[in-house]
């Protein structure tokens, strides 16, 4: 595990992780996490929710994630697509919806097996939306 810095636009975010990629895959889980209630949304198709997910991130994300170890702002940083790293992650979602039917815990929303920490959101989400506290 490697800590690196990611830049989604103007939000920045540091994380350990294994590589850029999984750096740039941790920065989209953390923006996507509201919009997990369309893998658990029977009427939707698997299309439906690729263009779901893809417009909300491109309407609330930079077009790239820019990813290094050595800071933010570095002009030698690993530059990812949004769009590409929304569709691998969206493939992953899909897969994780397979496999929890497959396993019979299909009753058991995606929301529930949310990652994210709270308040280490890249893209506004508020801590209150994953925490089982009241707001205050």
């Amino acid at each position: 595990m490697a800590k690196f810095y990611v830049q989604c636009g103007a939000r920045s975010l540091v994380v350990d992780a294994m590589d850029a990629d999984a750096a740039a895959m941790h920065s989209v889980d953390l923006a996507m996490q509201p919009h997990l209630w369309i893998y658990d949304d029977e009427g939707l198709t698997d299309s439906d929710r690729h263009s779901h997910v893809m417009l909300e991130a491109l309407m609330h994300m930079a077009t790239e994630i820019r990813v290094s170890e050595q800071g933010f702002d570095r002009v030698d940083a690993a530059r990812f697509g949004t769009p590409d790293m929304v569709h691998q992650w969206h493939q992953t979602m899909v897969g994780l919806a397979r496999l929890m039917m497959a396993a019979g815990l299909a009753s058991r929303p995606m929301r529930q097996l949310a990652t994210a920490a709270v308040g280490k959101s890249v893209c506004n989400i508020p801590p209150e939306a994953d925490s089982k506290r009241l707001p205050r």
